[in-house]
């Protein structure tokens, strides 16, 4: 990676946005390979997101499951911080995808301030969520 790959596929995403002959040549492509592509890119990136990593732990035996950085948290907070986390995950999929659409930035602002009131309203301890959200 350099700064000639970002350059360059900046340069191929508007050469496809303002002219005609690249973006015809994107017809071309079939849509359910596309949706292969993108498909194959979001399963890939998931290994190594908290998250995913989290949601796999809720499936898990804890006596036998492999010690994460956030096994010093209690398993049922683990377990709430991860539900409201998938939550707010299916908050925002939902505003996406109904007609108020337009409000998706507004859900994800809320986040940061949700964040704060599980800690300060004590539903999370600021030790425990120190460690669940520290990336």
């Amino acid at each position: 990676e350099q700064r000639i790959t970002g350059l360059s596929i900046h340069t191929l995403i508007g050469a496809c946005v303002l002219f005609d002959k690249p973006r015809a040549i994107l017809t071309q492509i079939p849509k359910s390979v596309l949706m292969g592509l993108f498909l194959f890119l979001g399963t890939s990136a998931l290994p190594g997101n908290e998250m995913w990593e989290r949601m796999k732990e809720l499936f898990k035996d804890s006596k036998i499951a492999p010690k994460e950085r956030w096994s010093k948290v209690p398993r049922k907070v683990t377990m709430l911080f991860t539900a409201i986390q998938m939550g707010c995950l299916g908050a925002m999929v939902y505003v996406k995808e109904s007609p108020i659409g337009v409000l998706f930035p507004v859900v994800i602002a809320m986040l940061a301030p949700l964040r704060f009131w599980l800690e300060k309203s004590g539903v999370v301890k600021k030790e425990y969520m120190d460690i669940l959200d520290e990336e």
